[in-house]
């Protein structure tokens, strides 16, 4: 195969148009054609509105002013996600996004568990300021309120198809050409396999170098033309459905997402400035969807907006995303489920290990491998994280979550259990996604407490120790108690046009 210079993406959404802004981004104005292949009748999935703070690398590589993206997509703020129901009925913690405290010769969770040890409040939310300004629905961008004070991570919560429609304006003002149609036929080269073009209904050939496939489960490229084979997670994240419905927001928009864990799976709340997204995602083997539908419903803040809508999957993912010269990103390169907002960052990481492995002159099998490598060790780390929530847990009061609880899991997440258990270390590695905070939260969240700690953290005398950690707690308070309410900044930063006054 020769240079890569036409670069088609099937498929539009959130996924298609993130690629089509991130490549136009990147190469439109270095002679490579970009196309959009999508058809106004085949619908999109659209259920992930929560992200995670990487999202905010991946606006500003776009160059989004980060108010004008929010007032866009009826946007508001993300400290963490917080979960109710998963250690026992009436358990509640916050995953927050940072770290714990500060710097102190060695990771603060073994100082914070020499702190309970030692008697202190075990209450590990003092020493994080997303945990504490969460509690209180508070949200202000810390650099606006105290410029020394260390950075306090967020991410967004917005109406994924108002994100996509940001996008695709973007992406068109660069250069992006956009087809409508439903492609009727795949086309082939006869010797290499390699797609040449897609054909739409009207017989117009759409050619191109590269696809991207973002056709959603599907998988029209990377699977139905080129039989990519995938790897089947449910054993392990048996939830294989979701039912979602938007509802009249009816109070101030949290700043976090909540989780609550319910009889076959888990709830979402994600509150936006105009309404609040929910979804109800369980197995069907223990609960049908008519009834969680009604399950779903009976259980909103305010009234349905319209008829809850089932989605279907499968977790797992393809075992090769770029196979040939197709590369699958978002729902046609795999699924897991939107427990810790995930959806998008995948997307984002196999934007940005393409533009790192793009091919020049020609695709060759070691860029293929050391994508579907990155990617592949990417969706391990997710998974197991994942899974861990589902696993440490002291619920079996339903089937499922007997199932949960009792399951075989990967040897991987076996053996970081075992060491976070045992010395307080989950066996974190430089290039993962969910760090030692991360892991701390959700373990000892969901009632798995370490049985020692790094012997760095015994060094400091312990009243200094003591006096130390009671001045962080009174930072920390103190940084989350200056931030204003969360909708207060919100009406001051990034009001929405379709914002509704509570």
């Amino acid at each position: 195969m020769g240079a890569v210079r036409r670069i088609v993406v099937v498929g539009g959404g959130t996924a298609g148009w993130m690629a089509a802004a991130a490549l136009t981004r990147a190469f439109g104005s270095a002679g490579y054609s970009i196309t959009l292949v999508e058809s106004d009748e085949i619908g999109i999935v659209g259920v992930g509105e929560a992200t995670i703070p990487p999202i905010q690398e991946f606006n500003a590589m776009l160059g989004l002013e980060e108010n004008a993206f929010l007032k866009a997509v009826n946007g508001t703020f993300k400290l963490g996600i917080r979960f109710v129901n998963w250690t026992a009925e009436g358990s509640d913690y916050l995953h927050p996004f940072g770290a714990y405290g500060i710097d102190m010769g060695v990771n603060f969770n073994h100082h914070l568990m020499r702190y309970r040890k030692a008697g202190g409040n075990g209450d590990f939310g003092l020493f994080n300021p997303q945990t504490m300004a969460a509690r209180q629905n508070r949200f202000g961008r810390i650099e606006e309120i105290n410029p020394k004070a260390p950075r306090v991570n967020y991410a967004f919560h917005f109406d994924a198809s108002l994100y996509a429609k940001t996008l695709r304006a973007y992406s068109e003002k660069l250069g992006v050409v956009r087809r409508e149609g439903k492609i009727v036929r795949v086309e082939q080269h006869p010797e290499s396999g390699d797609v040449t073009g897609v054909v739409l209904e009207n017989g117009q050939v759409i050619a191109g170098d590269l696809f991207i496939d973002c056709s959603g489960f599907r998988g029209l490229l990377i699977e139905q033309t080129l039989k990519s084979g995938y790897e089947d997670w449910s054993k392990w994240l048996p939830c294989d459905r979701a039912a979602a419905v938007p509802c009249d927001k009816v109070g101030p928009a949290a700043p976090y997402t909540t989780s609550t864990a319910r009889e076959a799976g888990w709830q979402w709340r994600i509150p936006l400035q105009h309404r609040t997204g929910n979804g109800y995602v369980f197995c069907s083997e223990y609960m049908s969807e008519d009834e969680a539908s009604t399950k779903l419903l009976e259980r909103l803040d305010g009234p349905a907006q319209a008829d809850p809508r089932v989605v279907r999957f499968q977790t797992g993912h393809r075992r090769q995303m770029w196979n040939r010269n197709v590369v699958a990103m978002g729902l046609a390169s795999g699924f897991l489920e939107p427990l810790e907002s995930t959806s998008i960052w995948l997307v984002q990481q196999a934007i940005m290990t393409l533009l790192k492995y793009f091919p020049r002159d020609g695709i060759t099998a070691i860029q293929r491998k050391c994508f579907n490598d990155d990617l592949l060790a990417d969706y391990d780390n997710v998974k197991d994280f994942l899974i861990a929530h589902y696993k440490v847990t002291e619920r079996e009061d339903t089937p499922f979550w007997a199932y949960c609880k009792h399951m075989d899991i990967p040897d991987s997440l076996a053996q970081r259990l075992e060491s976070f258990k045992a010395h307080n270390q989950p066996l974190v590695r430089d290039a993962e996604l969910f760090k030692e905070a991360s892991w701390f939260a959700i373990l000892v969240g969901q009632g798995m407490e370490p049985a020692s700690y790094h012997p760095l953290a015994d060094i400091m005398p312990q009243d200094e120790f003591r006096w130390r950690m009671d001045r962080i707690r009174e930072g920390t308070a103190g940084l989350a108690a200056a931030m204003p309410s969360h909708e207060a900044y919100l009406a001051k930063a990034c009001p929405s046009p379709n914002l509704v006054p509570v």
